[in-house]
């Protein structure tokens, strides 16, 4: 395979490239290092594995999550890749014998975890490989001033240079501000990189910062607006998580849960019952979610404030990845602020630093913190603000955020701005948010502190007692965010004036702050380019059928097709196995394996049409094969699958005008007429032989692929092949 069309639609099933990875993967293939910073769901894999595919040799992807290992491979080999993960979760037997097959080049792609790279036995397999390229993905791990820095990601460079030849590397991450770009390329030892850095906008996410006095209910009022999709709740500890949880569960909602604490086996069933849609809400801490690749998942709660942009970015970053409209809603309140705090100053990562890189670290933390802190209360476009964060410039105007369609009024609040300013400059500067608050609006819950501090006798004493505390807190936040105000870094969060807080008290300056009218709008806007979908009826038809088979298989649905290419399915409506691969994300390898069951679904009569007219697509005719003809359909002598038998005799009929027989449609109505029966075989559900299948002609044999994982195939004696022949009219409804 040389051709790179070839090889993106041939195992992607897409014809195009999209912005930013034809020219990482002419880099790639001319043989130069290459640094690929693309938001989540812009297609990163993509720009290292169609380059693995050409190469001659091996590429070593090197990542560092289990969980993303499994999925990647997961979905490489269901496109035809030979793919294999070497990892702690194979055992000794299993890695030995990855091993083995890594030696004799059965693998294009071998993902490994970076603790692996310099023990002696992955050293022993590597210094004999033929290796073309070592990619690094989450390369944002390579940076102390990442948000996951990882100090085995310090050891790539060390791996590379004791191979006897260096291949060409290359690197990832979605999330990178210009200082971990900067120390991706200096610690990697990256030479003279192709670097291609797309943008981080995800223009079908809808991001919205709430402020909810319960948090839970907020978090139940989601869910029923956005039922039926798929969705991950980030919470900030273990306890909140199996609290939010179990209340979900209790609302009737099926939800699951993930974090540190759970065993290792609770927490692979769990992940595995939301990838598999068994559990479609996911209730998480942090340690879930990096590399999954469920393209489906429509919603993302933060029911806390995580520790930074970077995090959270990432996080929301999991909902729409199929380009389908997605809501990320972060839920705020300040004990997440102090949270945050705890963790930054009692964090155990990186103890092996020394102390002065180590308070570096949460210097480091500590800025972040705040810059997370004061996203939570722009007043602006929240999509612009997380762009800037990023290094990019951006429209003040999304029309696809909680700000952007929020009815606000912009209000003067230069004198409530004086009178704050003046009453932390008249109590000394000595003093937080929360007693400045109380002194402005005279509270009597606060008279004993503020009689201690003989704060009752200032001038600004009650000078606000008819404005709300959330106004005051927000226009105090306003003024930190704008540099009129700003705060220790203590625990105590002390405010103090400043730079330019002489220009509202002395030089009379005009403030102006957006102010909501009314709150904002619980649904999804959409935006012009996101069109109507063609024929609803269908799609949920494909969805099924997907289940099935991804059921039948033990793999997640999404690594089937994705819900944007059973999307484009219904607006095609494709009839012929040439018209299907038109589709965009149909491939060779899955037209192969998957065609001949869409095309029979989509082939069922009375569809609607795609033009939204509500008029109905007269389908193809309906199966037809007299029983002249029948007699005359070469059977074959020996016995042969189901799918095999389905070709031999869709090659009597004119396919193009009447509807296909399909390998699934005789199996489900065998299993309907109780032919075959239902069971449980390696943990996932088997289509068998029965007595009555057996005195038919169908047994049931037992086998094992290339890579030792066994399956079960059922086989058609010529008894049963005739038997089947004879019953086409009851099969096909006719």
């Amino acid at each position: 395979m040389t051709d790179k069309f070839s090889a993106l639609k041939q195992y992607f099933g897409y014809d195009t490239f999209r912005i930013g990875q034809e020219r990482l993967v002419d880099g790639i293939l001319a043989g130069r290092d290459a640094f690929g910073v693309m938001p989540t769901g812009a297609g990163k894999s993509l720009c290292f594995q169609l380059p693995a595919l050409i190469l001659d040799g091996i590429t070593l992807v090197i990542s560092p999550l289990i969980s993303l290992m499994k999925d990647q491979v997961n979905s490489l080999t269901q496109a035809g890749i030979p793919a294999a993960y070497l990892n702690s979760s194979l055992t000794a037997g299993q890695y030995r014998l990855a091993l083995e097959r890594a030696r004799q080049s059965v693998y294009k792609i071998i993902y490994v975890a970076p603790e692996r790279l310099l023990t002696d036995e992955f050293l022993s397999f590597a210094e004999s490989a033929d290796i073309s390229m070592v990619t690094v993905d989450e390369a944002h791990c390579v940076s102390q001033w990442g948000q996951d820095f990882r100090p085995s990601y310090l050891k790539i460079h060390e791996f590379i240079g004791m191979l006897p030849k260096r291949p060409a590397v290359s690197a990832f991450t979605a999330t990178a501000t210009e200082q971990v770009r900067e120390d991706v390329v200096r610690l990697l030892e990256l030479n003279e990189p192709v670097v291609e850095t797309t943008g981080f906008d995800r223009s079908n996410l809808c991001f919205r910062v709430e402020k909810p006095r319960d948090k839970f209910t907020a978090l139940l009022h989601l869910w029923r607006e956005n039922e039926g999709k798929s969705g991950v709740v980030y919470c900030s500890t273990r306890k909140t998580v199996e609290e939010v949880c179990e209340r979900l569960c209790g609302e009737g909602c099926p939800a699951t849960r993930y974090h540190a604490g759970l065993t290792d086996a609770e927490r692979r069933n769990n992940q595995d019952d939301f990838i598999y849609d068994r559990a479609p809400v996911m209730v998480a801490t942090n340690a879930f979610g990096m590399g999954i690749d469920k393209s489906n998942v429509g919603l993302v709660v933060h029911y806390n404030m995580p520790k930074d942009m970077e995090s959270y970015y990432q996080e929301a970053g999991r909902a729409g990845r199929d380009g389908e409209p997605a809501l990320c809603v972060l839920f705020y309140s300040g004990q997440d602020v102090r949270t945050n705090q705890y963790f930054i100053e009692h964090s155990r990562e990186n103890e092996e630093l020394d102390d002065a890189a180590r308070e570096l670290v949460m210097q480091r933390d500590r800025e972040r913190l705040k810059a997370m802190t004061f996203y939570c209360f722009t007043d602006n476009c929240l999509r612009a603000y997380i762009l800037r964060y990023f290094g990019e410039r951006s429209a003040e105007y999304c029309g696809n955020c909680g700000n952007c369609v929020r009815d606000t009024q912009e209000t003067d609040i230069t004198q409530d701005a004086q009178k704050i300013l003046s009453c932390v400059k008249r109590a000394g500067e000595r003093f937080g948010a929360k007693l400045i608050v109380a002194v402005l609006r005279g509270n009597h819950a606060e008279k004993e502190r503020i009689q201690r501090y003989g704060l009752e006798g200032l001038p600004t004493y009650g000078i606000m007692a008819n404005v709300g505390e959330v106004v005051i807190y927000d226009e105090i936040r306003f003024l930190q965010r704008e540099g009129y105000l700003c705060a220790s870094d203590d625990e105590y969060k002390v405010l103090a004036l400043g730079e330019k807080s002489g220009e509202v008290l002395f030089q009379g300056k005009n403030l102006r702050m957006k102010l909501p009218k009314e709150k904002e709008s619980g649904t999804v806007k959409k935006s012009g380019a996101q069109q109507k979908l063609a024929n609803p009826k269908l799609f949920e038809r494909l969805k099924k059928l997907r289940a099935k088979l991804a059921d039948a298989r033990g793999v997640p649905a999404y690594v089937i097709f994705s819900d944007a290419t059973l999307r484009d399915m219904c607006a095609r409506l494709p009839q012929t196995r040439a018209e299907l691969m038109e589709v965009s994300g149909v491939g060779v390898e899955k037209s192969e394996r998957y065609g001949e069951s869409f095309l029979a679904a989509i082939a069922e009569p009375e569809v609607e049409s795609p033009d939204g007219e509500g008029q109905a697509k007269i389908g193809r005719a309906q199966f037809c094969l007299s029983e002249e003809r029948k007699k005359q359909v070469e059977l074959f002598d020996e016995p042969v699958s189901v799918k095999v038998l389905a070709d031999r005799i869709n090659t009597q009929i004119d396919t193009s005008r009447m509807r296909r027989l399909s390998a699934t449609k005789i199996t489900d109505w065998l299993l309907q007429n109780g032919v075959l029966e239902e069971t449980m075989y390696l943990g996932r559900k088997a289509r068998v032989a029965s007595e009555r299948s057996v005195e038919l002609g169908i047994y049931s044999e037992e086998r094992e692929n290339e890579d030792g994982e066994k399956f079960m195939i059922n086989l058609y004696d010529t008894q049963a092949q005739r038997y089947i022949l004879d019953s086409l009219d009851e099969i096909m409804g006719k």
